[in-house]
């Protein structure tokens, strides 16, 4: 990506937020209209919202516990979607950063790919020229 300067100024665009939830209609109507966005409904078990500043998606955890923030017994529940160029160059150099492969990855999608960064948190690297069916 570049900067106003024609720089680069990362390795990645960011695209978006996963937010891991009990009820994904619930909480896109809700920050809907926090953020003044608009809702999507991409698959059953997600819903979007556009938003200033870019796209917060809701999935369904049907296990989900509530973080217990500050306490970390049950810890914070997202995860970021970047956008590159090429997924897999973008992660051979994320790894020499101490990102990692992450162990599940979704083999009927070509364009995603599942990383952990240094403290095991995921993020997906999503091809750009798909990244409008997200």
């Amino acid at each position: 990506m570049t900067d106003d300067h024609g720089r680069r100024s990362g390795l990645v665009e960011w695209m978006a937020l996963t937010v891991d939830c009990p009820e994904p209609d619930v909480m896109a109507d809700f920050y809907a209209v926090l953020l003044g966005g608009t809702v999507t409904r991409p698959t059953p078990g997600q819903a979007k919202v556009d938003a200033p500043g870019g796209p917060i998606y809701f999935r369904a955890a049907p296990d989900h516990k509530p973080p217990t923030w500050p306490s970390p017994e049950v810890p914070l529940h997202q995860h970021f979607d970047y956008v590159v160029e090429d997924p897999h160059a973008a992660a051979q150099q994320l790894i020499s950063l101490g990102a990692s492969l992450a162990a599940h990855q979704d083999r009927d999608d070509p364009n995603l790919l599942v990383m952990l960064d240094p403290a095991g948190h995921p993020f997906c690297l999503i091809r750009s020229s798909a990244a409008g069916g997200y």
